[in-house]
């Protein structure tokens, strides 16, 4: 049968009965095979790659590196192929393959690049509906003919003659370039993070954010560009932008520049302890327009970072993660001073989470009304384990020991003077 026969849907559809096709396809698993093996040792040569991966996804063959590797085999088996007997198979073949690495591509870029809500798994269905139609029509033969069509609807727009083809063959090149400055852009924040802790990784952090916002811009240009849009008119656009951010948006253009502000000098860092506006907790996140801080009660704080720059910030864990804790216990005149001020040196060593150095210390503070006044004083590594409970079972502690060794803890006392009449 000659390649003259295949070239209308019958024509496929009797080569794709005849024996050949038996070769097509014994072919086309062969490259599927040999696809797996090369992605395989592809990925055991990344030790260090992250779980889920938009090359190489949790498994090997979810990810975009298998079915990119399945199209350039299929194609290269295509070429040597259709040499020896009619193409029937690899027709259908090609532009299914063609069609899942552009799901596969768009759907893990976007899992990586953005987290799970309504409009990224809407983009994704989209991104799946537009492929797979486009794959049936381009093997139907539909495809030629319809950009055929398209193309002569067109209009004039300025100096610029636009037709529906070129819009969407604009919209999709624009997708395109926006899809791969998002992968690049993820994969680089992805290894600046790796292995990254406190300082080091609130500055890596800043340098992604930068990143990101750079390539996303170069990207939106060259999308704008591919769609056929005159860049030399966003001159105007960017003059209104800017008139706007000085006035209605000064706010939000105030929390973007301090974030970069507390991310390049690192006054504070992911996993700090601090205290903003009596709202006290761990910065678990700090992001371009606010840092989120979660208290010990998981309660979770939004601070906008123009609050964080000029507002005043109490951060425990700044130059130093050890936190300075005390508590105070009143005792009877008659009582043993260096014997109560043992006891309380027992009870707070007698916790796993007080520090031994600096050593727990000791302090008569007062003489007050009713009785002697101590304070001890302690010191802990991890206040977002909690402090309330720490001084809770200190507490406890010396009341034990207090009340074994008979020392009084005296009830307030007050002296009435009755004059008779």
């Amino acid at each position: 049968m000659s390649d003259a026969r295949l070239t209308g849907l019958d024509g496929w559809l009797a080569a794709l009965a005849q024996t050949s096709a038996l070769m097509e396809l014994a072919a086309l698993l062969g490259c599927a095979l040999l696809a797996w093996l090369l992605s395989g040792l592809v990925a055991r040569a990344f030790v260090g790659r992250p779980a889920n991966s938009i090359m190489f996804g949790r498994r090997i063959v979810d990810g975009v590196l298998f079915p990119a590797l399945w199209l350039c085999l299929a194609y290269l088996a295509r070429k040597l192929v259709a040499q020896s007997v009619p193409l029937a198979v690899f027709k259908l073949a090609v532009p299914v393959l063609l069609a899942l690495l552009m799901i596969r591509l768009g759907v893990k870029v976007l899992q990586a690049a953005f987290d799970e809500t309504p409009l990224i798994r809407l983009l994704e269905r989209t991104i799946s509906w537009v492929a797979w139609l486009a794959m049936v029509l381009w093997v139907s033969g539909l495809l030629p003919l319809l950009m055929e069509e398209l193309d002569q609807i067109s209009w004039r727009v300025g100096g610029t003659q636009l037709s529906v083809r070129k819009i969407i063959e604009g919209s999709l090149t624009a997708g395109l370039v926006l899809i791969i400055t998002l992968w690049i852009s993820s994969a680089i924040e992805s290894r600046l993070l790796r292995s990254a802790t406190g300082s080091e990784l609130s500055l890596r952090k800043a340098v992604s954010n930068a990143t990101r916002a750079l390539l996303m811009f170069v990207g939106l240009l060259l999308a704008l560009s591919a769609v056929g849009i005159d860049l030399t008119a966003l001159s105007v656009l960017g003059g209104a932008v800017g008139v706007g951010i000085g006035f209605g948006l000064q706010k939000l253009a105030a929390n973007y520049v301090s974030g970069f502000v507390i991310l390049a000098e690192r006054s504070m860092r992911i996993g700090d302890s601090v205290m903003v506006d009596n709202f006290t907790g761990i910065v678990t996140q700090i992001n371009a327009r606010y840092t989120v801080i979660r208290s010990l009660s998981g309660r979770e704080s939004i601070v906008p970072n123009e609050l964080l720059i000029t507002s005043r910030v109490e951060n425990l864990s700044l130059a130093d993660p050890k936190v300075w804790q005390s508590t105070e216990v009143s005792v009877g005149y008659d009582s043993d001073v260096e014997l109560v001020s043992r006891l309380l040196l027992q009870a707070a060593t007698a916790q796993a989470r007080v520090l031994r150095d600096p050593a727990p210390a000791v302090a008569l503070m007062a003489f007050g009304a009713d009785g002697l006044a101590f304070r001890l004083g302690y010191w802990i590594a991890d206040p977002e384990n909690g402090s309330d409970n720490l001084r809770s079972l200190v507490n406890l502690e010396i009341l034990r020991l207090l009340r074994e060794h008979r020392i009084d803890i005296p009830y307030p006392q007050r002296v009435i003077h009755q004059r008779s009449a």
